[in-house]
Protein backbone atom coordinates (compact mmCIF):
# COMPACT_ATOMS: atom_id res chain seq x y z
CA UNK A 1 0.00 0.00 0.00
CA UNK A 2 1.13 3.23 -0.76
CA UNK A 3 -0.06 6.43 0.76
CA UNK A 4 0.06 10.27 -0.25
CA UNK A 5 -0.30 12.70 2.18
CA UNK A 6 -1.29 16.56 1.02
CA UNK A 7 -2.92 19.04 2.83
CA UNK A 8 -0.47 20.75 4.63
CA UNK A 9 0.48 24.58 4.89
CA UNK A 10 0.67 27.60 6.85
CA UNK A 11 -2.11 28.93 8.66
CA UNK A 12 -2.59 31.44 11.81
CA UNK A 13 -3.39 30.37 15.14
CA UNK A 14 -6.70 29.46 15.59
CA UNK A 15 -7.17 28.84 11.97
CA UNK A 16 -8.07 25.28 10.66
CA UNK A 17 -6.55 22.87 8.04
CA UNK A 18 -7.92 19.86 6.32
CA UNK A 19 -5.12 16.64 5.50
CA UNK A 20 -5.95 13.91 3.17
CA UNK A 21 -4.32 10.57 2.74
CA UNK A 22 -5.07 8.79 -0.20
CA UNK A 23 -4.14 5.19 -0.55
CA UNK A 24 -2.99 3.14 -3.53
CA UNK A 25 -5.11 0.31 -3.65
CA UNK A 26 -8.76 -1.02 -1.99
CA UNK A 27 -7.45 -2.80 0.29
CA UNK A 28 -6.69 0.17 1.82
CA UNK A 29 -10.31 -0.36 3.44
CA UNK A 30 -9.09 -3.03 5.21
CA UNK A 31 -6.85 -1.16 7.34
CA UNK A 32 -6.49 0.95 9.98
CA UNK A 33 -4.52 4.42 9.72
CA UNK A 34 -3.66 6.83 12.04
CA UNK A 35 -1.74 10.27 11.72
CA UNK A 36 1.89 10.70 13.34
CA UNK A 37 3.43 14.08 13.53
CA UNK A 38 7.20 14.96 13.81
CA UNK A 39 8.80 18.93 14.98
CA UNK A 40 11.82 19.74 14.40
CA UNK A 41 14.02 18.53 17.15
CA UNK A 42 11.52 16.15 18.61
CA UNK A 43 10.74 12.45 18.21
CA UNK A 44 7.42 11.33 16.65
CA UNK A 45 4.62 11.59 17.92
CA UNK A 46 1.00 9.90 17.73
CA UNK A 47 -2.05 12.08 16.78
CA UNK A 48 -5.00 10.18 16.05
CA UNK A 49 -6.13 6.43 14.55
CA UNK A 50 -9.31 5.31 12.75
CA UNK A 51 -10.67 1.94 12.35
CA UNK A 52 -11.22 -0.43 9.20
CA UNK A 53 -14.70 1.21 9.47
CA UNK A 54 -14.42 4.24 10.96
CA UNK A 55 -16.68 3.22 13.78
CA UNK A 56 -13.48 3.87 16.63
CA UNK A 57 -11.22 6.43 16.82
CA UNK A 58 -9.04 7.24 19.27
CA UNK A 59 -6.82 10.71 19.77
CA UNK A 60 -3.67 11.66 21.56
CA UNK A 61 -5.06 14.49 24.91
CA UNK A 62 -3.35 17.41 23.05
CA UNK A 63 -5.89 17.36 19.88
CA UNK A 64 -8.75 16.05 21.58
CA UNK A 65 -11.67 18.29 20.91
CA UNK A 66 -9.54 19.87 18.05
CA UNK A 67 -8.90 17.35 15.61
CA UNK A 68 -11.03 15.08 13.96
CA UNK A 69 -10.04 11.99 11.91
CA UNK A 70 -12.24 9.81 9.56
CA UNK A 71 -11.96 8.04 6.24
CA UNK A 72 -14.28 7.51 3.31
CA UNK A 73 -13.21 4.05 1.75
CA UNK A 74 -15.23 4.19 -1.40
CA UNK A 75 -12.25 7.18 -2.06
CA UNK A 76 -9.36 5.08 -0.39
CA UNK A 77 -9.00 8.10 1.76
CA UNK A 78 -8.61 9.11 5.23
CA UNK A 79 -8.60 12.82 6.56
CA UNK A 80 -7.70 14.74 9.53
CA UNK A 81 -9.42 17.70 10.07
CA UNK A 82 -7.39 20.26 12.83
CA UNK A 83 -9.46 23.38 14.12
CA UNK A 84 -8.12 25.58 16.38
CA UNK A 85 -4.40 25.32 15.51
CA UNK A 86 -1.62 26.00 18.24
CA UNK A 87 1.53 26.70 17.09
CA UNK A 88 2.94 23.85 19.07
CA UNK A 89 1.10 21.72 16.12
CA UNK A 90 3.51 22.71 14.04
CA UNK A 91 5.40 19.76 12.50
CA UNK A 92 5.55 17.04 9.65
CA UNK A 93 2.28 15.08 9.36
CA UNK A 94 2.34 11.31 8.48
CA UNK A 95 -0.43 9.03 7.55
CA UNK A 96 0.25 5.34 8.32
CA UNK A 97 -1.56 1.90 7.27
CA UNK A 98 -1.91 -1.22 9.68
CA UNK A 99 -1.71 -4.15 8.90
CA UNK A 100 -5.15 -5.09 10.68
CA UNK A 101 -8.21 -3.25 10.96
CA UNK A 102 -7.93 -1.96 14.41
CA UNK A 103 -4.85 -0.26 15.98
CA UNK A 104 -3.21 1.76 18.45
CA UNK A 105 -0.81 4.68 18.57
CA UNK A 106 2.50 2.47 19.00
CA UNK A 107 4.05 3.43 15.68
CA UNK A 108 5.20 -0.26 15.63
CA UNK A 109 1.72 -0.98 14.69
CA UNK A 110 2.03 0.73 11.19
CA UNK A 111 3.51 -0.93 8.15
CA UNK A 112 2.61 1.40 5.79
CA UNK A 113 3.49 4.88 6.01
CA UNK A 114 3.41 7.94 3.61
CA UNK A 115 5.76 11.28 3.29
CA UNK A 116 5.25 13.81 5.20
CA UNK A 117 2.93 17.12 4.55
CA UNK A 118 4.42 20.01 6.46
CA UNK A 119 1.86 22.16 8.42
CA UNK A 120 3.14 25.61 10.59
CA UNK A 121 1.13 27.52 12.85
CA UNK A 122 1.76 30.81 13.27
CA UNK A 123 1.68 32.90 16.30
Amino acid sequence: VQLQASGGGLVQAGGSLRLSCAASRRTFSNNAVAWFRQAPGKEREFVATISWNGGSTYYTNSVKGRFAISRDNAKNTVYLQMNILKPEDTAGYYCAAARKAVAGAGPDEYRYWGQGTLVTVSS
